[in-house]
């Protein structure tokens, strides 16, 4: 689920996603297609720059069925960047992942953090 995490909020390089392949075994994530990649990273991106707080973004594949939607939780500041906890819901056939996580604009790009960074 990370990678995912990392594709949307980074929209890093391949190879700086690829250090989070491990940790999408299990997840929903897992079971995407390229189309369902794509509909979750422009859903994330438009929730990330115009997304209103407890404003629900959805996205859904009608080819594969996979869906989720993203929620700013709240909009905050750490460390003199701009963040935004986020919460991210993924559905794949039985599957089913649901996550808070807080990313901060880092160099031009939503970057995930943990904790010991804010």
């Amino acid at each position: 689920m990370r990678l995912l995490i990392a594709l949307v909020f980074a929209l890093a390089s391949s190879a700086a996603s690829a250090q989070f392949m491990s940790l999408l075994k299990g997840g929903p994530a897992e079971l995407f297609d390229e189309t369902d990649l794509q509909l979750f990273r422009d859903a994330a991106r438009k929730a990330l720059a115009e997304g209103a707080e407890r404003q629900t973004l959805a996205w859904e594949n009608p080819k594969t069925g996979h869906r989720g939607d993203l929620t700013v939780l709240r909009s905050f500041e750490s460390k003199g960047r701009a963040c935004k906890e986020v919460r991210v819901r993924n559905e794949a056939q039985t599957r089913k992942s649901d996550l808070n996580h807080n990313v901060c604009s880092v160099d031009g790009m939503w970057r995930l953090v943990g904790p010991s960074q804010l």
